[in-house]
């Protein structure tokens, strides 16, 4: 898990070249439509975009504006997630099962799933916002699952909010800092991975005691 985490954090040095043209050139729009391509599961890395906005606000400040840039930044992942959100409200999971060849999933696999994230799915739509990859593909299922949309974009929101402030916020302090980005997101993420484990074993725990009275 630690190394799928860390992969993908360093990830992207190729796109980084890409991405900080895009902002350089088109700069708040860049960022709405990357963060927007990112939200809807597209393979733009926000652990790129984010840092490397927040760098050149600190670096041309007279051009960028934090607070300016940080809203194309939560306005377009929110409306990423909406896109794959409606995307399984829409198609529905009935599809899935219709095809379960085609998925290479099987069917108690997709059931246990299912159980799973409807036990969960608050927690799991919050704290998955701070995982890199389930970050943006946790919209699906919500979207099968037909979870509230008030509580759906709520708690997608906040834990958007929170990740896009965090991202930005450390390529704006570590432009001329010792302390590199992909360590700052690695640090973060492993801390979203261990809050959200430990919130899934204190509901198995509580579940299991249940059915032992």
């Amino acid at each position: 898990m630690y190394g799928l985490v860390y992969a993908v954090v360093s990830s992207g040095s190729g796109f980084y070249a890409y991405a900080m043209q895009l902002v350089s050139s088109y700069g708040v729009l860049a960022v709405f439509i990357l963060m927007a391509l990112e939200g809807s599961s597209l393979p733009i890395p926000s652990e790129v975009v984010l840092p490397l906005a927040g760098g050149l606000v600190a670096a041309n400040p007279s051009a960028f504006n934090f607070w300016v840039v940080l809203a194309a930044a939560i306005m377009g992942s929110t409306v990423g997630l909406a896109v794959d959100y409606y995307i399984g409200y829409f198609i529905g999971k009935d599809i899935v099962y219709k095809h379960l060849n085609l998925f290479r999933v099987k069917k108690s696999t997709l059931d246990n799933f299912d159980e799973w994230f409807d036990r969960n799915r608050i927690a799991v739509v919050f704290l998955s916002r701070f995982i890199p990859v389930f970050r943006t593909v946790m919209s699906i299922p919500a979207g099968f699952a037909r979870m509230d949309k008030k509580a759906f974009f709520a708690y997608s929101i906040a834990g958007t909010c929170i990740w896009d402030i965090a991202l930005m916020a450390i390529g704006f302090y570590t432009v001329n800092s010792t302390t590199t980005p992909s360590s700052a997101i690695f640090a973060m993420t492993i801390a979203g991975v261990m809050v959200l484990a430990v919130y899934l074993i204190y509901k198995y725990s509580k579940v299991h005691s249940r059915r032992n009275k």
